[in-house]
């Protein structure tokens, strides 16, 4: 542990082997808060078993039925002469434009049972159940006669009752939805769900929801507090690439009848439940998670779908007094004062071929403005950001220039790629060097975009809004992998102000990069633990540091705490820092590991730092990263 600290007037002076390395603590900026930004896109498992509580799959019956039996996917048919089938009447359903209502969104579960006295229904298995928790439970249902529908959690085969509740239902025109509570007997790690009847009857079921009780706004508290740990100062909703098929207005919707979304030009961006996003947080639930993490909200509209008035609602939504329509509507709905969200993203990657909408500079710009003139009416203060296959000079001259009046940000995205093999020492030690090197593709394109912006002449500011490894989304985490977030942080944080990156976000943290999330619980990846120690950087001022090339140190001040974070990227090689200084020892802590390959995490231990009349040194092993602060005298 750190005894003492020393400190001289003029800075902090760290010798790293023969290479002399100076903090100047006198010489400091503030910046954005902003670079501690994440993404939270409705893709893959990021809001679908990642941060919505919502247990069951293809809840609302999205899609084609199964082989010769008409049961809708991911659920199991119950009895012998019973006859399924999905389709009309549909209890979900989309506000605005049902003509890009694709066929297969809008659905319902119809389950006819032809012989009297015979048990007939449907379940869904795989769920894990926690004994003695209880769950909220909805069942929205059509019944053609009077009857008992019984809802039981069980175990996998059906045989063992944990609980059990039995709706008695009428026949009724409108929908019918029943709420309730259920509380297993006991926990089940494969547990199933089962609605089922025995009269001669036919049961529609509309939607069916099951969430534990402790959710918060539809959400695991287990995760929004692993989502706060790492800091985020900003979250990016709804998308990313998912922006392009999100519709706001569904949002106004209770969540069992919002119609599901359908992935638009690939199933990419749902690839975990069936090419379908069931929308299960919407605007005020996406607000309320801003504010329990203290993170600013960052809105990226549907510029290929959505009209310019139908953006500037969105805009009244969340700004508008109650006076205003859709300021109403948002008061209605128990939130009264407005949510005053200045940050807004014209579309997101327009000009690649994956998304729909205007594919050239001119025709964007001349799109993204009339939204932005729409919005700005509304709420004069907001601040916009546009898309484009950045850097690129064509887009530059031609959209970021021609917008430059209105619009201030313009979009950066960057994934570092290349295979991984770790099966043989060689090939850990190249899969590790590969990944801890390629932030400086980081580095390389935000350099060639802000030459690229300040060649139009105009002041234009670079929102990096995604960054991370390419498919990392795909295979599990790694230290390696939290090394490269490491440096990568460093870099925005050195550079935000000389390269005039105010905003930036990582792609993403929930399910995919920083936040592991199973049924059982969610935990911090190696990323993840390296940004909950990069967040002690936050509030502070950034302080210059020379000979940091490798941007393997960065340091704040706040408040006389100088906070230094420190990189070894090294593979198999120790790192000496030493540092002459005084003051008085906070915190020292360092994150470490023996293994680099995937499912490795970090772990952290008290940073052994030496004490002389000199100064101080403290020895980094290979691949770590360490945190230092002390109060300066």
């Amino acid at each position: 542990m750190i005894k003492r600290l020393l400190i001289v007037a003029l800075g902090l002076v760290c010798l790293q082997g023969a290479r002399a390395q100076t903090i100047d603590i006198k010489v400091n900026k503030e910046y954005s808060p902003f670079v501690f930004g994440h993404n939270l896109e409705h893709t893959r498992a990021a809001v679908n078993t990642g941060l919505s509580a919502q247990m069951l799959q293809n809840r609302k019956f999205a899609g084609k039925p199964s082989k010769n039996q008409g049961v809708a996917a991911m659920w199991s048919g119950i009895g012998g002469k019973v006859f399924f089938q999905t389709g009309s009447p549909a209890y979900t359903r989309h506000i605005c434009l049902p003509d890009m209502s694709r066929w297969n969104e809008i659905a319902a579960q119809s389950v006819q049972n032809l012989e009297e006295g015979q048990e007939a229904g449907i379940s869904q298995g795989g769920l894990f159940l926690k004994g003695g928790e209880a769950y909220e439970m909805r069942v929205v249902t059509k019944v053609s006669a009077r009857l008992d529908l019984k809802v039981e959690l069980t175990d996998r085969e059906g045989n063992k009752v944990y609980s059990s509740r039995t709706l008695s239902l009428e026949p009724s025109e409108d929908w019918v939805v029943s709420e309730f509570e259920m509380t297993p007997s006991m926990g089940d790690k494969e547990g199933s769900v089962r609605y089922t009847f025995t009269r001669k009857a036919e049961v529609v079921f509309g939607a069916l929801s099951m969430m534990p009780k402790d959710n918060f706004h539809g959400m695991r508290p287990d995760v929004v507090a692993n989502l706060k740990a790492i800091g985020p100062r900003l979250l990016r909703w709804p998308g990313g690439n998912f922006a392009g098929e999100y519709r706001w207005k569904d949002g106004l919707l209770p969540s069992d009848q919002r119609g599901p979304l359908q992935a638009v030009t690939e199933i990419e961006t749902q690839p975990y439940s069936l090419g379908y996003d069931n929308h299960e947080i919407d605007t005020d639930d996406f607000i309320a998670l801003c504010r329990e993490v203290g993170a600013e909200p960052m809105l990226t509209i549907n510029i290929s779908w959505n009209s310019p008035e139908e953006s500037a609602q969105w805009v009244e939504y969340c700004n508008g007094s109650v006076d205003t329509e859709y300021g109403k509507i948002r008061a209605e709905r128990g939130h009264v004062e407005p949510y005053n969200v200045k940050l807004w993203s014209l579309g997101n990657e327009i000009g690649y071929r994956h998304m729909e909408g205007p594919d050239g500079p001119l025709a964007y710009s001349e799109y993204a403005g009339r939204h932005a003139d729409a919005m700005l009416k509304v709420s004069p203060d907001l601040e916009f950001c546009s898309s484009g296959p950045y850097p690129n000079d064509t887009w530059a001259e031609n959209s970021a220039a021609v917008l430059a009046e209105k619009v201030r940000y313009i979009s950066l995205h960057h994934y570092a790629g290349g295979s991984r093999r770790f099966t043989t020492e060689e090939d850990v030690r190249k899969s590790y060097e590969e990944i801890t090197g390629s932030f400086k593709g980081n580095v390389d394109i935000a350099k060639r975009m802000r030459e690229s912006l300040d060649a139009t002449g105009k002041q234009l500011r670079i929102s990096f809004d995604e960054w991370n490894q390419w498919y990392s989304w795909y295979r599990p985490s790694c230290v390696a992998e939290g090394i490269y977030a490491a440096r990568t942080m460093h870099f925005y944080l050195n550079e935000t102000n000389s390269l005039d990156i105010p905003i930036v976000c990582y792609f993403q943290p929930i399910g995919e990069g920083a936040i592991l999330v199973t049924p059982e619980g969610s935990s911090l990846t190696a990323n993840g633990q390296v940004f909950a120690m990069m967040k002690a950087h936050q509030d502070g001022r950034i302080c210059k540091v020379t000979d940091n090339e490798d941007y393997s140190t960065a340091a704040t001040i706040k408040d006389g705490v100088v906070t230094i974070t420190l990189i070894n990227d090294s593979y198999d090689e120790e790192r000496v820092f030493s540092f002459k200084i005084k003051g008085k020892p906070l915190e020292s802590r360092l994150l470490s590991s023996d293994d680099v390959t995937p499912h490795s995490l970090f772990r952290e231990s008290p940073l052994e730092v030496n004490v002389s009349r000199k100064g101080i040194s403290a020895t980094l092993p290979p691949h770590s990263a360490a945190l230092i602060r002390l109060r300066t005298l």
